[in-house]
């Protein structure tokens, strides 16, 4: 499919029915109008028993190669399922008894859970500012999220990739809190992981793999089901096993109607531009820094140290926030504009805690 013209960031912002100042997209992303409407009618005809098949197949396709243009890769290299923990799950039950894998101290759990399920696995965590110069030859792979959910620190992705390159060690990316808004080399990691619901602007129920054909073909297709099947709709009954031939052997049967709205907001992103909603989240969130006082930053997550009960206090004025590890975590995306961040600003005076700089800022 051919993306139509590109839309600036001024219509953009009007393609969402926010009715509060929503700063949780770490949380869950707002759904694009179109991506709304379609997931809607998707609902109303299976409740009137209409639900056109071959159509939720074609939202999975549509998904699958709108991914695969975001990240860069043929579509034949995207897999799709459910859940980012599914596809890390894949990747620790690749790896041999006895290997190292190295992680993120307070990365989120589903990139760390699979490997720790696996005791025969050994997992080394180190701090995030640290995770490029932990790298040597006695590790296996890397497992890491590019954006850390708790606080929107990046990690050092270009010295991790050059470690990592020099020691021959494969590199995880969890994408799930970049992909959307921040530029990712995913030509230089081996595999990629990611969630559609947060910064991709989908429903729950979506997330993806993609990566290099080496590190693909050494995944084993334990969740394979009929949808991982080289001819889907074929797939569905008896002996023998008849897999894809690419990544989409590693597919999870999807829940259609989540592709259904993943589908029209991965297109929409793709007419606003990565690189231009990358320009607008960080002016947000640094717009939103130097109204608490703080020095600019890198992340479109913003995290800061308040009083008990900000969260509460800021929904009371029409302020949508998150707190995460004891912190008041902001995320400024595309359906963010710089009066939803004033707002915020205002609602937060007197309850932020002055005793530490907040993380993510450079120092």
């Amino acid at each position: 499919m051919s993306i139509s013209t590109r839309i600036s960031l001024s219509e953009a912002r009007r393609e969402f029915a926010a009715e509060v100042a929503y700063l949780d997209t770490a949380a869950y992303g707002l759904p694009p109008r179109a991506a709304h409407r379609a997931m809607l009618e998707a609902e109303r005809a299976r409740a009137a028993g209409t639900l056109d098949l071959a159509a939720m197949d074609e939202a999975v396709r549509r998904s699958r190669a709108a991914f695969a243009r975001l990240a860069g890769v043929p579509a034949e290299r995207v897999a799709v399922g459910p859940q980012v923990s599914y596809f890390v799950g894949l990747v620790a039950a690749s790896l041999p008894a006895g290997a190292t894998v190295l992680v993120a101290e307070e990365d989120f759990t589903s990139v760390l859970f699979p490997f720790l399920a696996r005791p025969e696995l050994t997992v080394r965590s180190v701090p995030l500012e640290r995770i490029a110069e932990a790298v040597d030859e006695r590790v296996d792979l890397v497992a890491v999220s590019a954006v850390q959910s708790a606080d929107g620190r990046i990690a050092p992705l270009a010295e991790l990739a050059e470690a990592a390159r020099a020691c021959g060690v494969r590199i995880l990316l969890d994408a799930t809190q970049a992909a959307g808004w921040l530029p990712l080399p995913v030509d230089r990691v081996d595999l990629v992981v990611c969630g559609g619901y947060k910064w991709l602007l989908g429903p729950r129920g979506t997330a993806f793999l993609t990566g290099s054909r080496e590190a693909l073909a050494q995944l084993p297709p334990v969740g394979a089901g009929w949808y991982a099947g080289a001819e889907v709709w074929d797939s569905l009954y008896g002996p023998p096993l008849r897999l894809a031939d690419d990544a989409r052997r590693l597919d999870l049967s999807p829940a259609w109607s989540s592709w259904v709205g993943q589908a029209p907001a991965l297109e929409w992103l793709e007419r606003v531009g990565v690189e231009a909603i990358h320009a607008h989240d960080v002016a947000l969130a640094n717009r939103f820094r130097a109204g608490l006082g703080l020095p600019p930053g890198d992340s479109a997550i913003v995290s800061v140290p308040v009083v008990d009960g900000t969260a509460e206090a800021l929904r009371a004025h029409g302020v949508v926030a998150a707190l995460r590890a004891g912190r008041l975590r902001c995320a400024f995306h595309v359906s963010t504009d710089e009066e939803d961040v004033d707002k915020a600003v205002a609602a937060l005076a007197g309850r932020v805690v002055r005793r530490e700089p907040a993380r993510g800022a450079h120092r």
